[in-house]
């Protein structure tokens, strides 16, 4: 950027290979985003190329593989589940009426098979109620204990996790340390190039200017010279232009210089 606040443009740099090495930022002594302008810029860019491109946000995975299609094969319950999961229906409603004891209908309380059917639901019924009791026991038995041994499993893993971030937050610490000291001891030969290229864009703004000002006058000369070409002897119109060009190699040489 020149001094000015106007932004000097080149002509884009060759293409890198792919296996070159490209640093896109050096945000330890990069500031140009904090100039208004600069950053009004690069919005404005970013903006264009999302209005021109095609793609849409539905399309940003069409690059990957594609997944694993799933048929569940003797698995007929976890099949269903995942089709109604898919297909958006609720879930299916828990049957509690096994749970439930009732006598029999009042048309069959005289029917001995119906009256053995409620038996032996009941009997079921309070077996199951037995089996919840032992459990119960069970938990309050040992169940502090697991409770402890599977925390300590957990704080053990929560350990090792933290130990694991403290670790990987060092070498990104590092990395920073390093980037930010090789940038900055960098930043006095970067920013005199910087000024040399701005120079030079200021310079080749200037010989263009200048060059375009002399085919000016040479054109204007060359019709001048065939208005009055009757009027000028050929040999002093070779002096004129001889004389004319060699002040324009001075003039181009100083700007060089």
């Amino acid at each position: 950027m020149a001094n000015d606040g106007d932004i000097l443009m080149l002509e884009a740099p060759p293409q890198l290979s792919r296996s070159a090495e490209f640093i896109d930022a050096l945000p330890y002594i990069d500031d140009d985003y904090g100039h208004q302008k600069v950053k009004e810029e690069v919005d404005r860019l970013v903006d264009d190329e999302m209005r021109r491109s095609s793609k849409k946000p539905a399309d940003f995975l069409k690059d990957l593989p594609p997944l694993p299609s799933f048929d569940f094969h003797n698995h007929p319950m976890l099949a269903r589940e995942y089709e109604r999961v898919r297909a958006g229906k609720p879930p299916v409603a828990l049957d509690m009426s096994r749970y439930g004891l009732e006598m029999p209908p009042m048309n069959k309380r005289n029917d001995e098979t119906a009256w053995r059917q409620a038996l032996q639901k009941a009997q079921r019924l309070l077996q199951h109620q037995v089996i919840r009791l032992e459990n119960l026991e069970l938990m309050a038995k040992h169940g502090a204990d697991v409770w402890k041994q599977h925390n300590q499993r957990l704080e053990t893993y929560l350990s090792r996790m933290q130990a694991l971030a403290v670790e990987q937050n060092e070498k990104i610490e590092t990395v920073n340390r390093e980037r930010k000291y090789h940038q900055q001891n960098s930043a006095l030969e970067l920013n005199a190039l910087s000024a040399q290229w701005k120079e030079l864009c200021v310079k080749n703004i200037e010989i263009q200017t200048a060059c375009a000002k002399i085919e000016s006058n040479f054109e204007e000369l060359r019709r001048e010279a065939a208005e009055s070409s009757k009027g000028v002897p050929t040999g002093d119109f070779a002096v004129l232009y001889f004389d004319y060009t060699a002040v324009a190699a001075v003039v181009i040489a100083d700007l060089v210089m």
